[in-house]
């Protein structure tokens, strides 16, 4: 992958930031929505902007920051097609791409360092869905999304 969708809120901008930047160091282009600045702002905007962006085709995965990472997981998951994933360890992180094919990793700017947080982010960027049984199983996710 050498594109990868990237947004925040104010809580998560820090590392967002950091996540650029390494991103940036590694090869992959991390096209950023914002937010911009520390000032307060609200995470579902962040998330739609982003997630419409993956839905539309146009990335193949993202990246949310927020205070703890879970209102952008909450706000993502409400996106028809969207799979986000909370994670605060690198098992987590890679077993989310292998098995539940997720493709927004959502993290926590107040809970997790710069140094973890990029270790999750190489593992979702590299990590390959492993498909065979996993497959079913994430196509019963869509069927949830049809029949809601």
């Amino acid at each position: 992958m050498n594109k990868i969708i990237i947004g925040c809120d104010h809580g998560g901008l820090e590392l967002k930031n950091e996540i650029i930047t390494h991103l940036n160091k590694s090869g992959v282009e991390a096209v950023d929505v914002g937010t911009y600045t520390a000032d307060s702002c609200n995470y579902p905007d962040y998330a739609r902007a982003l997630c419409e962006r993956i839905q539309s085709g146009e990335f193949e995965r993202g990246i949310l920051v927020c205070g703890t990472g879970i209102g952008m997981s909450i706000a993502a998951n409400k996106h028809n097609g969207i799979r986000a994933a909370c994670c605060s360890d690198t098992f987590s992180a890679r077993m989310t791409r292998m098995h539940n094919d997720a493709n927004v990793l959502c993290l926590g700017g107040r809970v997790v360092g710069a140094g973890l947080a990029c270790d999750m982010v190489d593992l979702f960027v590299n990590t390959e869905f492993e498909g065979g049984r996993h497959t079913t199983r994430v196509s019963m996710l869509a069927d949830i999304e049809k029949d809601n």
